[in-house]
């Protein structure tokens, strides 16, 4: 193109400077800008032309011209800013796409809001953790659930907890965290417990359960989702994981009996080590001392139930005994080895503590 608009092109403007004739010349300046063969001459009075077009008294020659140049990279950045402060026919466009925007406008668009610019800026296809940030702290539901939903948005550990904290009882920011590709472990383990929570909500206004068996069921089925996902973690992880549910008073002695009764001994050695406030170096020589004192020591500490501390150190007794021998199903045939000495236990209880147990832990037990 030897300039930025052809002959044809201004004699078409002298001729009709209708809103149609304009808007089609607008819709076409995108390949005449983003045109490889253009010098840098041409490429600045393409650009002038574009800041002509940008103030035109039409809107939808406006909108004709934001939704042209939404994604080329020659747009110059005042104009970029101007159309994005414009009304949302050509705002919209920009918002949602163009990358000579950097976060910094795009982190003041999303302060200013309305909320269709929070909606356009959380779905463009690179949101960065500041911009996503902005989003959830000023967003509203809509705009969050947008972002949530966005594959390419990255979104930081911190957000995701300010999502939920801001919309505790939103399913939809629940089920678009829930639905992201990958998610730190402190994050699946929070909504593990919110669910938790709405289930015992709709077992109670749809079965007619008593409160006090939705609840039960609601932890039951918390407790064995923790697990769930918490099994094969380590290091860090597994230390965050635990660190969280202490501090949300989650680390419950029927959660670490679980963790027994599956071989989970990772879990329970971070846990115990948690609630003992013991280095888990330290924590795994006393567990596994072959004197026994060292984890009597231990399991005073971490104030778990004194009652229960015959069936904490006979399932441990168990797990260190236990060589597996890498026939099918071994797995399980430990798990019933722990699960069997466990019930041989508390048939020594009181009824009530039994009852208690086969409440919170029957899933477990049961079975075997």
């Amino acid at each position: 193109m030897g300039t930025a608009l052809s002959q044809s092109d201004i004699d078409r403007l002298l001729a009709d400077p209708s809103v149609p004739t304009r808007v089609e010349l607008a819709e076409n300046l995108s390949q005449d800008l983003d045109s490889p063969s253009l010098t840098e001459t041409e490429v600045r009075t393409a650009q002038d032309i574009v800041r002509i077009m940008a103030k035109d008294v039409e809107v939808t020659v406006r909108a004709a011209l934001a939704n042209s140049l939404r994604q080329s990279p020659r747009l110059p950045r005042d104009v970029a800013l101007s159309m994005a402060n414009d009304v949302d026919a050509v705002a919209l466009p920009i918002l949602g796409h163009s990358r000579v925007l950097t976060d910094d406008d795009l982190e003041d668009m999303v302060r200013r809001g309305p909320a269709s610019r929070q909606t356009a800026i959380a779905g463009r296809p690179d949101v960065s953790e500041p911009v996503a940030a902005a989003l959830v702290a000023h967003g509203g539901e809509t705009t969050v659930c947008a972002l949530l939903e966005n594959p390419r948005a990255r979104i930081s550990e911190d957000s995701l907890n300010l999502a939920i904290d801001r919309f505790p009882d939103s399913d939809s920011v629940k089920g678009g965290i829930a639905h992201r590709e990958t998610l730190p472990i402190t994050i699946t383990e929070r909504l593990v417990a919110i669910v938790s929570e709405k289930l015992q909500d709709y077992l109670v206004a749809h079965h007619k359960l008593p409160p006090a068996l939705a609840t039960e069921m609601a932890l039951r089925s918390r407790e064995r989702a923790t697990l769930n996902f918490s099994n094969g973690l380590g290091g860090d992880d597994l230390k965050a994981l635990v660190a969280q549910m202490r501090a949300s008073g989650r680390l419950t002695p029927t959660l670490l009996l679980r963790a027994l009764c599956i071989g989970d001994m990772p879990f329970f050695e971070e846990a115990i080590a948690a609630l003992a406030a013991v280095p888990v170096v330290n924590t795994r020589i006393l567990i596994h001392d072959a004197g026994k004192k060292g984890f009597s020591a231990l399991y005073k500490k971490s104030a778990l139930p004194p009652e229960l501390f015959a069936v904490f150190r006979a399932a441990s007794e168990i797990i260190d005994s236990t060589q597996f021998d890498g026939e099918p199903r071994d797995m399980e045939r430990f798990r019933s080895r722990v699960i069997a000495r466990v019930l041989t236990l508390i048939e020594t209880f009181p009824p009530a503590d039994v009852d208690y147990l086969m409440k919170r832990l029957g899933d477990v037990l049961a079975p075997a």
